[in-house]
């Protein structure tokens, strides 16, 4: 009788145990908690983004996703070059962010952005680079101390755009022509200086600026290319249009100012 009396109070617990557990969960009334709810509403903002902007964006995403905690960052780095084709071939992106307004220019014919949205926010400078310690101390060096130049793609990569516009520009280009090396995003240009793979690159002022292993040995005069603007837009594919301009709004503020210029960046 004992033993039966004891299963039948096991029995009756069991329902006390489920709704107790449903209970964290739910409010009782079978709705969401408020934890739930938050996960639900959080979307992600998938931004493309040149791969000259890694560092400096990588640091002010904690800031603005504090700020904004329904919206999560994902970043998809690369060269612009490579980023526009994948937004022409329907990648997913929130926000393209370029390092070189020929690729945006070239979404917007083809009416893939919004165009209120565009703006140019930061600006650069080119630079020639060298191991420290190489034999390279200026444009003219390129000709007869180095074996191997490295650069961006000059068709896709904006920075290699830009360095191939001034060393035509500086008549120096057919004599070098024969030893440039090409990477398909300027990242991949400093680390070839940095390993001695390459005697010389060129790349943007800021990348120069991460690495201890290189040293700016010139600086292209600002009349040998076009000005290195960083222009970005919302894609009008988004779903996420006003988050999207929030995120857009954050880089304009003076938190990620402070961010940018500890870079090298210069503000448009």
């Amino acid at each position: 009788m004992a033993r039966s009396a004891a299963v039948a109070l096991t029995l009756l617990a069991l329902p006390v145990v489920a709704l107790s557990r449903g209970l964290i969960a739910t409010d009782g009334m079978g709705r969401a908690s408020n934890t739930q709810r938050q996960e639900q509403q959080t979307l992600t903002l998938t931004i493309s983004a040149a791969a000259s902007l890694q560092n400096a964006l990588s640091e002010i995403q904690p800031l603005f996703e504090a700020a904004h905690p329904s919206v999560k960052i994902y970043y998809n780095w690369g060269g612009s070059g490579t980023l526009q084709r994948q937004i022409e071939r329907g990648a997913p992106a929130d926000i393209f962010f370029s390092a070189s307004t020929q690729q945006m220019d070239s979404l917007a014919r083809q009416q893939l952005i919004l165009a209120p949205s565009k703006q140019v926010i930061l600006t650069n400078q080119l630079a020639l680079i060298a191991p420290k310690g190489g034999s390279v101390d200026g444009f003219e060096d390129l000709i007869t101390n180095v074996n191997k130049i490295a650069v961006g793609d000059f068709v896709s990569v904006p920075a290699g755009q830009y360095a191939q516009t001034a060393l035509s520009r500086l008549t120096l280009l057919p004599k070098i022509n024969s030893r440039l090396v090409f990477f398909n995003n300027v990242r991949g240009v400093l680390s070839a200086v940095e390993s001695g793979h390459a005697q010389a690159g060129f790349v943007y002022l800021t990348d120069a600026r991460l690495s201890d292993r290189v040293a700016v040995v010139a600086i292209a005069p600002p009349q040998t290319h076009a000005p290195i603007h960083y222009p970005i837009a919302i894609l009008k594919r988004t779903p996420h249009v006003e988050a999207a301009q929030q995120y857009i709004d954050f880089l304009n503020s003076s938190e990620s100012a402070q961010i940018f210029q500890k870079f090298g960046f210069e503000q448009k």
